[in-house]
């Protein structure tokens, strides 16, 4: 039955060779299950929740993947949408978790309409090559520097005078006390950042989980930054950093995990989440863009993943990225994995997690032999069976997923080899969109201005008309946001 529905002998495969090639896939990824949801608990979310919403997504999207689509290539809660999700959507621009999810469920209706009709065609044209890749390359810097943070390998420092704010108010360097306590301080251009003095044993423990995870990785092992978590986590125990009360706490169990999930199940449609988006007007610009920006960011991750293995291996050939680029509906294999891509989405919505995408991380099992869909339906059902772990989720630490992050962010880094850094032309634009990710803490605000320049580099290179639309209308918007809270903020 699998040799003819998955059409092994045609891809030169077996049935061995592509469940291996699954399972190695899936430990490639399975780090995935441990730091989604310490990422997005920081917003208010359960973890336990999203630790169930992030399985159930990953295992629906890969299944639909490797049974509709029939290609070797799996979907989770995507590395740095994830981070945009709540260091931006959340923390900067003020959005509850519940409007945020409601964004991104948005999102993959977007996401599903653009693949049947010919706007994908337009999107794609019209954002450079050289900003795709600097979009790729800043989300990596992005992710990574967030990592570093996780891990308090970083200390920053701020005199009195470049205080702007605290707690939302205006500062005075001779108060001594706050009512209710000190919450945020907002600090200017004088913040000075310092590496850490490794005195504290989490930060110890963070340090031992970088080395191991990139000796790991360099030395090709399979699974290099699961393991990772899995062996810092051990370590911290001896430690003091790791606390297995967790394990035990009946409140960490799979019952009251599936529980936890009560919370965020649907709360994209409620009165906290769409509610919410509809009843404040003056957002609606601001929600335009922060869509945009979502779904900017998972098409590209998405089709750069699909286009960047698939030509190597012959999974996609040339005439599935012309029909990609060309035609209408869903017809060939790549535009059916699109189709999944985005059903993912929107489902890892309705159950409580960001934007689910294709994982590079798929190329390990691509690496092993996959060719077909088989592939993806083995990791699809080890995602299913990684529910049972739900108690272990409790007890990893920080320190243990921080590592993690920061090496993500370094392998994502290689889209800027694609860059001509040589030509300013191509160099400015990259560097605003890729910097400002990091820097702004914004993944949106890093798009906004690799389009700002790319518009500036253009005219004043009398190139103006080869700016798409599409730039000119979001660069707009971006502005016309910015000054908006520039004037709430007078």
């Amino acid at each position: 039955m699998f040799e003819k529905y998955f059409q092994l002998k045609e891809n030169n495969t077996n049935i061995g060779t592509e469940i291996a090639a699954g399972v190695t896939t899936f430990f490639a990824m399975s780090y995935i299950v441990f730091v989604n949801p310490q990422i997005l608990s920081l917003t208010g979310m359960p973890s336990q929740a999203v630790f169930l919403a992030t399985i159930i997504s990953s295992a629906i999207g890969t299944l639909i993947m490797g049974i509709y689509a029939k290609v070797p290539y799996a979907q989770a809660p995507g590395m740095g949408l994830n981070a945009f999700f709540t260091y931006t959507v959340v923390f900067a621009l003020g959005f509850t978790w519940q409007e945020a999810l409601m964004m991104v469920f948005i999102c993959g209706i977007v996401n599903i309409i653009i693949t049947m009709t010919s706007i994908r065609k337009m999107i794609i044209h019209s954002i450079p090559e050289t900003l795709q890749h600097a979009i790729g390359g800043g989300i990596g810097v992005f992710i990574a520097y967030i990592g570093l943070k996780n891990a308090n390998f970083l200390e920053f420092t701020s005199e009195a005078k470049d205080i702007v704010s605290v707690n939302n108010g205006s500062f005075d360097a001779v108060n001594e006390t706050y009512e209710g306590g000190l919450s945020t301080v907002v600090t200017g251009g004088g913040i000075i950042p310092d590496l850490t003095t490794f005195t504290s044993s989490a930060v110890l423990l963070a340090l031992f989980g970088l080395i191991i995870t990139v000796i790991l990785l360099v030395a090709n092992v399979k699974g290099a930054i699961l393991i990772g978590i899995v062996a810092t986590t051990l370590v911290g125990i001896p430690m003091g950093v790791t606390d297995l009360s967790g394990l035990t706490n009946p409140a960490n169990s799979i019952g009251a995990a599936f529980s936890d999930l009560g919370t965020t199940f649907g709360a994209a449609f409620s009165s906290e989440g769409l509610g919410s988006l509809l009843a404040d007007p003056s957002r609606y610009a601001l929600v335009f863009i922060t869509v945009f920006a979502f779904t900017l960011t998972d098409i590209f991750d998405t089709i750069g993943t699909f286009i960047g293995t698939g030509r190597k291996t012959g999974i996609f050939t040339l005439d599935d990225e012309k029909a990609m680029d060309q035609g209408k509906g869903i017809n060939t294999k790549m535009e059916k994995a699109l189709f999944a891509d985005a059903i993912a989405t929107t489902a890892g919505a309705v159950f409580g997690t960001s934007n689910v995408t294709t994982f590079v991380e798929s190329t390990a099992g691509i690496g092993a032999g996959g060719r077909t869909g088989l592939t993806s339906v083995t990791t699809g059902i080890l995602f299913l069976l990684a529910a049972i772990f739900s108690p272990v989720i409790a007890v990893v630490p920080g320190a243990a997923t921080a590592p993690a992050l920061i090496v993500v962010g370094i392998m994502m880094m290689s889209a800027f080899g694609e860059i001509n850094w040589n030509d300013l032309e191509e160099a400015v634009p990259a560097f605003f969109a890729s910097i400002f990710m990091a820097f702004a803490y914004s993944i949106s605000y890093g798009i906004a201005a690799g389009f700002v320049f790319y518009i500036i580099t253009k005219v004043v290179k009398r190139k103006a008309k080869q700016i798409h639309p599409v730039i000119w209308v979001t660069a707009g918007l971006f502005i016309v946001n910015f000054i908006v809270m520039a004037m709430l903020h007078v």
